[in-house]
Parts: structure tokens; sequence; C-alpha cells
């Protein structure tokens, strides 16, 4: 059973399509108990840091997600889950994030000739081994919509990156947690298989 944690941010009903495709079972829900008993976690979402954060302690959410992270139960964030794993975020200052990893989002820099959101298609690149992209060579096409980008702490975590401005630590990998900054949901094939990968842990 997967459960994805619903706290209004976003983009549930494409990743429950993904997961359902893969045949998996999946629960839209936040429930403590629900959450607590999934095989696996995905915390999906679209929109501001700062929003988005406060609607976690709304829901009573923050305490269930560092409970499932500790006791080891594999844990995806997808684009905005990504950046909520982090310590902090430039789009919203003075909003602690989750800090279940250490880092920043900052906003990607102004360049002549490029927009700001990031929308589109970038290749990856994969400086750390990762279980996420077993199967995928470097250098495949994501898809990403973002204004705010990750900067890890520990490189070592990060298992992709791609240019755009600026180099963009485009996923993580530590122990059962991992992150994606694009959309797998979005990604066509290659996508599809970084989330049959993770269903597969």
């Amino acid at each position: 059973m997967i459960a994805i944690i619903d706290y209004d941010a976003g983009n549930i009903k494409s990743v429950e399509k993904a997961m359902h495709l893969l045949g998996q079972e999946v629960v839209v829900t936040r429930d403590r108990e629900s959450i607590l008993k999934a095989d696996k976690i995905i915390l999906p979402g679209v929109g501001a840091f700062g929003d988005a954060m406060s609607k976690i302690r709304q829901y009573n959410l923050e305490e269930v997600i560092h409970e499932v992270v500790e006791k080891g139960t594999p844990f995806l964030g997808i684009c905005l889950g990504l950046q909520l794993l982090f310590e902090r975020s430039d789009e919203t200052p003075g909003v602690e994030g989750l800090g279940i990893l250490k880092g920043e989002i900052l906003r990607i820099p102004d360049q002549p000739g490029l927009k700001i959101p990031h929308m589109g298609w970038n290749s990856l690149k994969y400086p750390n081994e990762g279980r996420l992209f077993r199967g995928i060579p470097e250098d495949s096409y994501v898809y990403f919509v973002h204004s705010y980008y990750l900067k890890a702490e520990d490189e070592s975590i990060v298992t992709a990156t791609t240019e755009y401005s600026t180099l963009i630590h485009a996923s993580v990998e530590s122990g059962n947690v991992f992150a994606c900054q694009f959309h797998p949901e979005k990604s066509s094939d290659v996508g599809i298989q970084i989330l049959k990968n993770f269903v597969e842990l």
C-alpha cells in the first residue's frame, strides 16, 4: 500500500494515476494511522513553500512525516515535496521546512534569455549513484516546473543534477528518503521507470 499525503498542495491526481498504471494500491490521505501503516509514502506538491508548510502543520502532518522517515519507510518527495524536506526556502523567509535533510531552497538566478519559472524538459547528470535511476541512462530528459531550486548541504546525497541558469540538485537519496525536483509522473517513460524503481525498493 502506497500512501500519497494529501495536504491540499496539488498534482496528487497525476501521481495517483501513475501509481495505478504501475498496478499499485494507493491511498490519498492525511490520516495519521493510514500513513503509519503504509509500505511507502509519497509527498507530492506544487505551490508555495510557506503555504505548504502551514497546511502540513494545520493537518498535524509534520510529526507523522518525521515518524515514518525515522521508522525507515521508503519516502519520496516530488517537486515542492522535495523542497519541504529541507530547512528553509528563499520563497518564504522565516518559515522552517521539515528539516529532514540539510540544505536550502534558493531562487533560480535571473539570466538573459531564460524564463523563470523554469518549465520544460532538461537532461540529468548523475554525480552519485541513485537507486531511483537504475536502468535509466545519464542525459535522460525529465520534466521540470519550478522557480526555486535545491542546494543540498551534503553533496554526497545528490543523485541527479541539471543545469538551468545554475547547477540544480535535481534529485537526492539519503537512506530511505528520496526526492525529485522534477515531476516523474509527467516525465513519460523515464518518469514511470523512476517511480517503478521506487515501488520496487
